[in-house]
């Protein structure tokens, strides 16, 4: 594929990652997506597919999760905050499939995948008995505040800064990956 059709391709993810955040998964269509890039809703079609291959790609996201274990045990929760924090302000695709994944079962599904595929590993090199547990938890706290600040903007939430947000869940989450509550 050339420069020109990898820009097309760029262009195209952008306007459906917009779309899908702002319309969720349902209500985006592939006309509304080629109008906002401004192209020809076949080029969509011819390089995607059809409307679950594009959402597919343009809900496409690595947590880029850091080795855990390289880090202070009383340092887990706030990293992890902070980490998921970074990864939804740099990247709008997990808010596009958070959006998306309270109406489209696709879309919740690679929600669960996601996490399930790359914080599950992260926390079994932690506590490989209960790591199930401990990384469901983890992404109810993460999710919950992501669907608060990103996708509701419920405004103490919103207004928060990052500072301030992680010293909140910092120890929630710390909690989650390293105490015992037996």
């Amino acid at each position: 594929m050339g420069a020109k059709a990898d820009q097309t391709k760029a262009v195209i993810l952008a306007a459906a990652r917009e779309r899908f955040a702002e319309s969720g998964y349902e209500a985006a269509t592939i006309r509304a997506i080629a109008a906002d890039a401004n192209i020809d809703p076949s080029m969509v079609m011819r390089y995607f597919g059809n409307k679950e291959q594009l959402f597919a790609a343009a809900a496409e996201f690595d947590l880029r999760f850091p080795d855990l274990s390289e880090l202070s045990p009383s340092e887990l929760g706030a990293s992890m905050v902070s980490h998921f924090l970074a990864r939804w302000e740099d990247d709008d695709a997990l808010v596009v499939l958070l959006r998306s994944a309270t109406t489209n079962a696709d879309a919740a599904q690679r929600m669960t995948d996601i996490f399930a595929g790359q914080l599950l590993p992260a926390i079994s090199k932690l506590v490989p008995d209960d790591a199930p547990r401990r990384a469901g938890l983890i992404a109810t706290q993460v999710l919950g505040m992501a669907l608060c600040r990103f996708v509701l903007r419920i405004p103490p939430v919103a207004a928060m800064s990052r500072v301030e947000l992680v010293a909140w869940l910092g120890p929630t989450l710390q909690r989650y990956a390293m105490e015992d509550v037996t």
